[in-house]
């Protein structure tokens, strides 16, 4: 914890963000909030939802292009599953997506978000951190908000050694003992800028930094060392076969996902479920090819090897399970997209009838 002295005062970092606030899609400049421009929470919370555990350098293209598509949270709200999970391919952590269309019903049958941080933490998907922000953001609340990079902050402000994650709760009460009741919105996003920018993972700029002269862990020399983190158990692999089965019109069979679990509720190749050995589960029988191929994907919280079963079929071909149809790559989630691209690439081009004169 912080000897005697000075204290870091948030006014010196809003004086920072003044001059220095990244410019995002999603955010309301300094310079327009003095003007009265008020941030759009649907903005805040659709930016919020896609940054969990994502860079916001991946989320830029994604946030402007929902925009577009649907400007506002009743937009949003009535557009179908498989159009939004479609858009979503590629941002991973598909629950979100799920969670993301529930809450834009909710919010539209509520006639708008509620601004405060119990009202939100009531919405599908938003949780601790997500109604903070929100909160804070979109509507000025006092609300602490901590993310990676506002515990990076803290961690070398304050010299805290416990390691990540049990130094959450410390790392917490020093954010909010900082959090100013004048422009709390403003002052979460600089103390997220400064550490996305100056106080970084690696080689942090100590020189440029607002609060250099009251960091702890820099008058130690050990800012680059922290924080500290217990050491993460290896990631297990697990195995899979995933069965690509082509009409001669070009229709794929494809299957629907439980709606729980990973993947749920999207479009996928049959097959078993993943484990530690793979396990054979044809969904129709046919000349089953093995293209010498496998599909390697990471998840959260475990590796995946998933090897290939691709068969052509006649027209009138009845599977087990699933439904022939046609696909679009950019509707599968990244896994299915990886195993589509292998095996298009070992069939012959599909009968295309002729065009009538």
């Amino acid at each position: 914890m912080r000897d005697c002295g000075a204290s870091p005062s948030s006014a010196e970092l809003l004086d920072w963000y003044d001059r220095h606030a990244r410019v995002l899609p999603w955010r309301v400049s300094p310079a327009d909030r003095t003007m009265g421009v008020v941030p759009d929470a649907y903005a805040v919370w659709l930016s919020e939802v896609m940054l969990q555990q994502t860079t916001v350098a991946a989320v830029r293209d994604y946030f402007t292009r929902f925009m577009t598509l649907w400007p506002t949270v009743q937009d949003l709200a009535a557009a179908s599953d498989d159009r939004v999970m479609g858009e979503w391919a590629g941002l991973g952590y598909y629950a979100r997506a799920r969670n993301l269309l529930k809450c834009a019903r909710e919010v539209t049958a509520r006639g708008g978000f509620p601004d405060t941080r119990a009202g939100l933490m009531e919405l599908p998907g938003i949780g601790p951190y997500t109604s903070a922000a929100i909160a804070a953001i979109a509507f000025d609340r006092t609300e602490t908000v901590v993310d990676g990079n506002v515990e990076r902050v803290m961690a070398r402000l304050f010299h805290v050694e416990t390691p990540l994650p049990a130094a959450k709760p410390e790392l917490t009460a020093l954010a909010t003992g900082l959090t100013p009741a004048d422009r709390p919105g403003d002052y979460a996003q600089a103390v997220m800028d400064l550490g996305a920018t100056i106080c970084t993972p690696k080689s942090p700029g100590c020189g440029i930094c607002p609060w250099n002269s009251d960091c702890l862990a820099r008058a130690a020399g050990v800012q680059a060392t922290l924080p500290k983190k217990t050491p993460k158990r290896p990631k297990p692999t697990r195995y899979g076969i995933a069965y690509l089965a082509r009409r001669e019109d070009g229709a794929w069979l494809l299957e629907r996902r439980p709606d729980k679990g990973l993947l749920g509720g999207m479009l996928g190749w049959p097959g078993a479920q993943w484990g530690d050995t793979p396990c054979e589960a044809p969904p129709i029988t046919a000349d089953w090819q093995d293209p010498g191929a496998e599909v390697r994907h990471t998840f959260t919280h475990f590796h995946l090897r998933l090897s290939l079963r691709v068969a052509e079929l006649p027209p009138d071909a009845k599977p087990d399970r699933g439904a022939f149809q046609p696909v679009r790559a950019s509707d599968l989630p990244t896994v299915m997209r990886k195993a589509y691209e292998l095996a298009r690439s070992t069939l012959t081009p599909p009968v295309t009838p002729p065009v009538p004169h």
